[in-house]
């Protein structure tokens, strides 16, 4: 217990102020490279209705395209974390935004739903290389006491790259007057552009510039009493197995995976298929046109960024605390939207849906270094991102089926609400 105390008051030391506007020069790379990384998954629901037309594919169909997506990423997330750990977020992450972008762009010259679903899959994959690897950097740099901030400036710049994604798909589809091909050839290159800038300006850990490491430990006492001695064998060289074994064994971010997949459920219900709802009959009811739909993404990368620090300042880095509060919340912006017509106060409810339900994710990523310490750090975000695209990918198909078989396109929003409040109920239990 007594090492446990000293662990957590650890952080409480001076920092250098060099080494101060180094942490934030690394905090500023990894979020301008994941500022970008969305341009490469998140235009897909702008494609449909193109891809609708030219290919004459369902919403159910292209729902399961969007799952390929999903899923693989589920996948990768899984292998890509353990691999940040092994080798380092840096190569990592600047891999997954090259790749990414060619994937994009083999995407763009599909002639049929096998030709599209195929390297999209994969895209899923390649995706899967940016997250958890800048999380395990960014733990490397960031001390405990820190966490809930960071990783709301990390989420902040993946809900800006939402925001980046949407306007840049309605300009290729909108102002430019481009077919859905250039959605996938345009906007990542932007991608492309902040991996490169990412591996030039990074570098992978404090001792690589000749500071030593802030305080990396385990969040509490309770937590370092039940990881033992592995939490002190951390320092040595351990296996690929060691690490999933040790992340696997903790409990509460087991259950914060469940948590998460509903919470991801929720958001991509949202980041698909609004853009499918403004793009259809409902934009013929509205002056507002597209843009109402810019409101979402700029909702989450502000609720992104305050969710963190809410988690921190106000509930003591407990942070199923403020999951549940935003998700409960995010239920009832989604019921809102369902009720409301198009227009300036549905443009403020639904700013206010993406606001509360992207939110979590930047406590649901503090609690990977907070439960397993910043050594598993990578393992843990790829594990916890595992369950959190399984359940999302799941969701797909099944708004598109229900959106196909009601044709009513608002029915996406009481099956975000619903999510939310299974994700809340749920991160009741992880109690940290």
């Amino acid at each position: 217990m007594e090492s446990a105390e000293r662990m957590l008051g650890a952080h409480t030391a001076p920092i250098d102020g060099s080494f101060r506007r180094a942490q934030w020069r690394m905090l500023f790379a990894a979020m301008f490279c994941y500022l970008f990384f969305y341009t490469g998954r998140q235009t897909f629901g702008f494609a449909i209705p193109g891809l609708q037309r030219e290919f004459g594919l369902s919403k159910e169909t292209l729902g399961w395209a969007s799952t390929a997506l999903l899923w693989s990423y589920a996948v990768g997330q899984a292998i890509n974390g353990n691999l940040a750990d092994k080798f380092g977020g840096r190569r990592v992450m600047t891999a997954g935004a090259i790749l990414s972008c060619v994937a994009n762009w083999v995407v763009s010259f599909a002639t049929g739903f096998k030709s599209l679903v195929i390297p999209w899959g994969m895209n899923g994959y390649f995706q899967a290389l940016g997250w958890a690897p800048g999380s395990r950097l960014l733990s490397n740099w960031w001390g405990l006491s820190e966490r809930g901030k960071v990783y709301g400036f990390y989420t902040f710049a993946a809900g800006c790259a939402s925001v980046l994604s949407f306007v840049t798909s309605m300009i290729v589809v909108d102002t430019l007057q481009l077919d859905w091909r250039w959605i996938f050839r345009m906007p990542v290159l932007l991608m492309l552009l902040g991996g490169i800038t990412f591996y030039l300006v990074v570098r992978e850990r404090p001792e690589d510039l000749g500071y030593d490491s802030p305080d990396t430990g385990i969040a509490n006492a309770e937590d370092a009493a039940t990881a033992g001695t592995n939490a002190k064998t951390t320092d040595v060289a351990e296996s690929s197995w060691d690490r999933y074994k040790a992340v696997l064994r903790n409990p509460r971010l087991l259950i914060a995976g469940l948590s998460i997949g509903f919470q991801n459920a929720a958001r991509y219900g949202l980041l698909v298929w609004v853009p499918v709802h403004y793009l259809g009959p409902a934009a013929k009811t509205t002056t507002m046109g597209t843009w109402i739909a810019v409101a979402l993404p700029v909702g989450m990368a502000l609720g992104a960024l305050t969710n963190g620090w809410i988690s921190d300042r106000l509930f003591g880095s407990s942070r199923c605390k403020a999951v549940v509060l935003y998700m409960l919340l995010g239920a009832v912006a989604a019921s809102g939207m369902y009720l409301l017509p198009a227009g300036a106060v549905s443009l403020i409810v639904l700013f206010l849906a993406g606001f509360f339900v992207y939110g979590p994710a930047s406590s649901f990523w503090a609690l990977c270094p907070d439960l397993v310490g910043a050594k598993r750090a990578g393992t843990a975000t790829g594990v916890l991102n595992f369950f959190s695209y399984l359940l999302a990918g799941l969701g797909e198909p099944i708004i598109g089926h229900l959106l196909d078989q009601s044709g009513n396109t608002a029915l996406v929003f009481p099956i975000v609400a619903t999510s939310c409040l299974i994700s809340a109920v749920i991160a009741v239990f992880i109690r940290r």
